[in-house]
């Protein structure tokens, strides 16, 4: 943090400026709880006492815990997963929480059993890991009877809860800090919660239409934002009312990064929302679908290509291994080119296979025109995949000690990209 925001922490723990000012001891603030940092540095978002309680009742209401019920969670308790979601319903519902210090994907089943766990978080690319492990009579054998957490791709859905006997998944979306959080309560596959569209103004969030190439809000005549129709992908923002704890927007301790979430003029004028920055899709009955982080987008061949579609196609032709996918600019070419970044340890990648799968499951435009094979792809505390670095990186090889290959249209295969291949491209002298 910068020197005024280490002050503005100072003063808000020493009981001066805005935190004397809040009328009620529920909207005091109880911590903070950094962001995760998927496209950025973290920010310390702020948790008062009434959002604590909320975020926990949300949990345990939408899902039908009971105070016997066992929750497994191997989530760092520096986010609101682990914290409220989980630690919460012990201190607010007065059920027992399993707590494991660090994720092991080896030891998960097992401790499951051991401690007769009935509810399981997870987060992330947890129930990927889990999938990409060996048989083990465990993870047939435990009481789990629910999955709640965020993030569970629709490729693997299914196979998670045939595989390990899970009768219900419960997947949510929702940050610390927002107010549009949402709640798949049925177990619609792919789905990451629900909202009606016979009574879409009891719960006040909307998906607004946005510009394809720059993500800005599409306004109306009138200066209003134009909300999305079914299966219209948009970006989803929950209605500010600070005299409702439901809708409330405390923000963060850095007043910018908290002005950036806010916008103005969106249901009627006057009004203030918050931007999720989350693209989404609803589609004619309520459900709605993530589609993709505002930014991580890209434009190739005039078409959108959703990194988080790619990633998890990509990652299932390589038995579930860690993949980051993101646009990257090529000189003399519209738009972005595909880049993805592959975990590989081995060193025996095999680029002519993973070329023949690729060109069975994904259109010419979404292919990855650049590769690069890394022993690790960064993920954050809550195993989202990060791709700040890569995307600074770029394709130069310069960069990095790992192996980087390019799609190369006229041969049909995938080439060394080195230094001399990187120069031709930069000259446009190479043909994408």
């Amino acid at each position: 943090m910068s020197r005024r925001e280490t002050e503005r922490v100072g003063e808000r723990l020493a009981g001066r400026g805005t935190y004397r000012e809040r009328v009620g001891e529920s909207e005091t603030e109880l911590f903070y709880i950094y962001t995760s940092g998927t496209t950025g540095l973290p920010k310390p978002a702020i948790v008062v006492h009434s959002r604590f309680y909320r975020i926990a009742a949300f949990g345990y209401y939408s899902y039908r815990l009971h105070s016997d019920d066992i929750i497994y969670t191997c989530l760092p308790l520096y986010h609101s997963a682990g914290n409220i979601m989980g630690v919460g319903q012990c201190l607010i519902h007065g059920l027992t929480v399993v707590i494991r210090r660090k994720f092991s994907a080896s030891r998960f089943w097992d401790d499951c059993v051991r401690y007769k766990c009935t509810v399981a978080q997870y987060i992330g690319e947890i129930c990927r890991y889990l999938l990409s492990q060996p048989v083990r009579p465990s993870e047939l054998s435990h009481q789990v009877r629910i999955a709640i957490g965020n993030g569970l791709r629709p490729d693997v859905w299914e196979a998670f809860a045939n595989r390990f006997n899970i009768k219900h998944i419960g997947e949510f979306y929702g940050a610390t800090e927002c107010n549009c959080s949402i709640a798949n309560l049925d177990g619609k596959v792919g789905a990451c919660g629900f909202n009606s569209v016979i009574l879409p103004n009891v719960y006040p969030i909307r998906l607004l239409k946005v510009k394809e190439e720059s993500m800005e809000l599409i306004r109306d005549s009138r200066g209003l934002c134009v909300p999305c129709g079914p299966g219209e992908p948009g970006i989803l923002v929950g209605r500010i009312n600070q005299k409702d704890p439901l809708r409330r927007f405390d923000g963060y301790v850095n007043q910018e990064a908290t002005n950036k979430k806010i916008i103005h003029n969106v249901f009627t004028k006057g009004d203030s929302a918050y931007l999720s920055g989350d693209v989404m899709v609803m589609d004619e009955l309520g459900y709605i679908y993530f589609r993709d982080r505002s930014g991580d987008t890209y434009r190739w061949r005039g078409e959108n290509v959703s990194t988080t579609e790619v990633e998890g196609i990509l990652s299932s032709l390589l038995n579930q291994r860690d993949v980051a996918v993101y646009g990257v600019s090529v000189p003399g070419v519209e738009g972005k080119a595909g880049m993805a970044v592959i975990a590989d340890t081995t060193r025996n990648f095999n680029c002519d296979a993973f070329l023949q799968g690729v060109m069975k499951r994904l259109p010419s435009y979404a292919r990855p025109i650049f590769l690069r094979l890394s022993p690790v792809v960064d993920t954050t505390g809550t195993f989202k995949i990060q791709k700040t670095r890569f995307q600074k990186e770029g394709y130069d090889p310069r960069n990095s000690t790992d192996r980087f290959y390019f799609l190369n249209s006229r041969m049909g295969r995938y080439v060394a990209l080195n230094e001399e291949v990187y120069n031709d491209i930069l000259e446009e002298k190479v043909s994408l």
